[in-house]
C-alpha cells in the first residue's frame, strides 16, 4: 500500500541482499563473437518470474516462448534491481544502474530537496515533497488517453482512436501535478528527475530510430535528461477506466482490475509495436522505419498473479483463481492464460519481424521489471501498513513531542507493498534510532487482514539512517533515499484490504528472480546460463549489439555494469 503521507536482524539474513552489488562480468560461454544487429526488440513482462518461464516452455513446446529459448540464450539466474518496483526495474534496463546512480527508488517517493506539487512560490527553507512518477501526473487521472481528448465519449468502443495518442507523452502530463525544482521553481518531468542517461539516449546521438510503449504518460522518463531519447512513444494510461459507458471516470473499475481487460489494454501496445517493426509509427501512419531500439511492457501477467479472482479466458463468471496452484510454483487458469496472451502477442511481432524479413537483423530481449510474491498463498498475510504507521507516528508524538496534536508527524512519507520504505521529517539518528525499535516491536496481530500473526510489523530486517544509506550505496545526506528500508516476512502483502494476493517491492527471490532471454543471430542455440547476472546488464548488452559503445551510459561507468557477453 502507498501511503501518501544500524541494522537490525529479525530472524534470518533477507533473500537476496540487495542492490550495491559490484557489477557481474559478462559470461565466458556464450559466443563473444557478437554479430552486429540492426534492431533490438525489448520486451518486459511485469511480474514474470524465471520459473513461470521455465514452467511454460515445459507446458507448451510448440510455443512462441519455447522457441525463442530454443534460439537464444536464457539466463535463468537474473536479479532485478532493489527496490523491486516497476520504475527503477525499468529505469535499470535502459540505463545500467541500480538507484544508487539512477536516483530512481520507486515510482512513488518523496524527496527532502523539492517543493511540494504545486507550489509557485520557492522563497525559504525547502520542506521536501512527494515525487509521484505516476498516473496522477496525467491531465486527466480517469482516462486512458490521460486527457488528450481523443476518446469517442458515448461509441460502443471509446477506445477506437488510442493509437492517435501523441508520440511525446510530455503532452499528456500536467506540470502542475508535478513536483517543483528549488533552483528554478518549475516542474520537475519525468525525464529530468534520471541522474544519468539512457541507452535511448545514446542510440539517438547516433542518429538512430528509437521508440517504446508502456503504462504511463510518466514513462517519459525513459528519454532521459536531455528528454530526446524516445523518438516515438504510446504510453495509454492503465489505471484509468476500462468503462466503456464512463471512460474518464477515475472512480471506474481501471484495466487491472479484469485480466480480460488488462490484455485489452495491452493488445493496443502489441499493435503499437507491430506497427513500428511495419516501418511505421506507433499509430501507423508514415514510414519512418523499423526503429533500431524499440518494445513495450505487458501488464497482464502482473494482473493474472494479484487478482484473487478474475475473468479469463473461457470462463468470464469472474470466479476463476489467479495467481499459483497450491504447490506454488503452477500457474492457476488465469496466469496460465496470462502466460499465453503474452506468448501469442510474441508470435505477432516475430511473424511480423519475419514478413518484413528483419529477423537476420534484430535481437529480440524478453525480461521483466520485477517478479511478485508470494507464489504460495498459503504464505499470504496481508498486513495494514496504515494502521503501523498511524501508531508509530502517535508513538513519536507522545515520546518527543509532548502529544501536541499540531506537530509534525514523524514518518513524511511511506511506500509499502511487500516491503517497506519509509522516508522521515526528522532525519536525525534519534528519530532513525526509534522508528527502528518501534518496527521492532509492533506485534499487533489486529493489523494483518488475515487474521494472522504480526510480528516485528512483518518485516525480517531493517536499516535505518546511516545502514539504509549504505544498504543503496549513497550517503545518508541524499535527499532521495529512504531513511527506514524494511524487508518484508516472506508473504506479507502491506494493504488495508483483499483485493490483491502478491505484490513486488521486497527482496525475495520471488520478486526478483526474474527472466533475462536473447535471441539474436549468432547466438548459442539452447544455451542456458547460470551465472548470476542482472537486469541492469541488459542496457550495455544492446548497446554492444547495435555496436555502439556500452561506456556511452553514465551508470556503466558509474557502477562498471558490464554487457552480459
Amino acid at each position: 500500500m502507498k501511503n501518501r503521507t544500524t541494522t537490525v536482524t529479525l530472524g534470518g539474513l533477507a533473500a537476496g541482499i540487495l542492490s550495491a552489488l559490484p557489477a557481474i562480468a559478462g559470461n565466458d560461454n556464450v559466443n563473444t563473437n557478437v554479430t552486429k544487429v540492426d534492431h533490438v526488440l525489448l520486451i518486459s513482462v511485469d511480474g514474470l518470474h524465471q520459473s513461470d518461464l521455465a514452467w511454460y516452455v515445459r507446458a507448451f513446446p510448440k510455443s512462441t516462448l519455447a522457441s525463442l529459448v530454443a534460439q537464444g540464450v536464457d539466463y535463468s539466474n537474473a536479479s532485478t534491481p532493489f527496490p523491486s518496483d516497476s520504475f527503477p526495474g525499468m529505469v535499470g534496463q535502459v540505463t545500467g544502474g541500480n538507484p544508487l546512480s539512477t536516483g530512481i527508488y520507486y515510482d512513488d517517493t518523496w524527496n527532502h530537496d523539492v517543493f511540494p506539487v504545486g507550489t509557485t512560490n520557492c522563497s525559504g527553507p525547502v520542506p521536501g515533497g512527494e515525487t509521484a512518477y505516476t498516473e496522477v501526473d496525467d491531465i486527466n487521472l480517469g482516462a486512458l488517453d490521460a486527457g488528450q481528448g481523443i476518446l469517442e465519449i458515448g461509441a460502443a468502443d471509446p477506445w477506437v482512436n488510442i493509437l492517435k495518442m501523441f508520440a511525446d507523452p510530455k503532452k499528456d502530463i500536467s506540470p502542475a501535478h508535478l513536483p517543483v525544482d528549488p533552483r528554478t521553481c518549475a516542474p520537475i518531468y519525468p525525464n529530468m528527475y534520471l541522474h544519468v542517461n539512457t541507452l535511448f539516449e545514446v542510440a539517438h546521438q547516433h542518429h538512430l530510430l528509437t521508440a517504446w510503449s508502456d503504462k504511463h504518460p510518466a514513462y517519459q522518463a525513459l528519454s532521459g535528461p536531455s528528454g530526446k531519447g524516445v523518438d516515438d512513444y504510446f504510453c495509454p494510461e492503465i489505471n484509468s477506466s476500462a468503462n466503456a459507458m464512463a471512460p474518464t471516470d477515475p472512480n471506474q473499475p481501471d484495466w487491472t482490475t479484469n485480466n480480460l481487460f488488462t490484455q485489452q489494454y495491452d493488445g493496443y501496445k502489441v499493435q503499437a509495436v507491430v506497427n513500428w517493426i511495419n516501418g511505421h509509427r506507433h499509430d501507423g501512419t508514415g514510414n519512418p522505419g523499423t526503429p533500431a531500439v524499440f518494445g513495450m511492457n505487458f501488464q497482464t501477467v502482473s494482473t493474472g498473479e494479484k487478482l484473487p479472482t478474475s475473468p479469463t479466458e473461457g470462463d468470464t463468471s469472474g470466479t476463476a483463481k489467479g495467481g499459483y496452484l497450491a504447490d506454488g510454483a503452477t500457474p492457476g487458469v488465469v496466469l496460465t492464460n496470462a502466460l499465453t496472451f503474452v506468448d501469442q502477442s510474441l508470435g505477432e511481432m516475430v511473424t511480423a519481424l519475419g514478413n518484413r524479413g528483419l529477423l537476420g537483423t534484430t535481437a529480440i530481449i524478453i525480461s521483466a521489471k520485477h517478479g511478485q510474491s508470494p507464489m504460495n498463498l498459503a504464505a499470504l498475510n496481508r498486513i495494514d501498513d496504515g494502521k503501523i504507521i498511524a501508531a508509530l507516528n502517535a508513538a513519536w508524538n507522545k515520546s518527543h513531542q509532548s502529544g501536541n496534536p499540531n506537530a509534525t508527524p514523524l514518518v513524511a512519507f511511506g511506500v509499502d507493498d511487500d516491503g517497506m520504505l519509509l522516508w522521515l521529517n526528522d532525519r536525525s539518528s534519534t528519530a532513525t534510532d526509534y522508528a527502528k525499535q518501534f518496527l521492532t516491536q509492533y506485534n499487533d496481530s489486529s493489523a494483518s487482514v488475515d487474521g494472522k500473526p504480526v510480528t516485528s510489523a512483518g518485516l525480517i530486517q531493517i536499516y535505518t539512517g546511516v545502514a539504509a544509506a549504505q544498504l543503496i550505496g549513497v550517503a545518508q545526506s541524499d535527499s532521495r533515499v529512504p531513511d527506514v528500508i524494511g524487508i518484508a516476512q516472506y508473504g506479507v502483502v502491506y494493504t488495508g484490504g483483499k483485493a490483491k494476493i502478491a505484490e513486488h517491492g521486497g527482496d525475495h527471490l520471488e520478486d526478483r528472480n526474474v527472466p533475462i532471454l536473447i535471441s539474436w543471430p549468432g547466438a548459442t542455440p539452447g544455451l542456458n546460463v547460470t551465472d548470476p547476472v542482472e537486469t541492469t546488464q541488459i542496457a550495455p548488452t544492446i548497446l554492444k549489439l547495435l555496436g555502439l559503445n556500452p561506456n556511452e551510459l553514465q551508470a556503466v561507468k558509474i557502477e562498471g555494469t558490464q554487457p552480459l557477453f
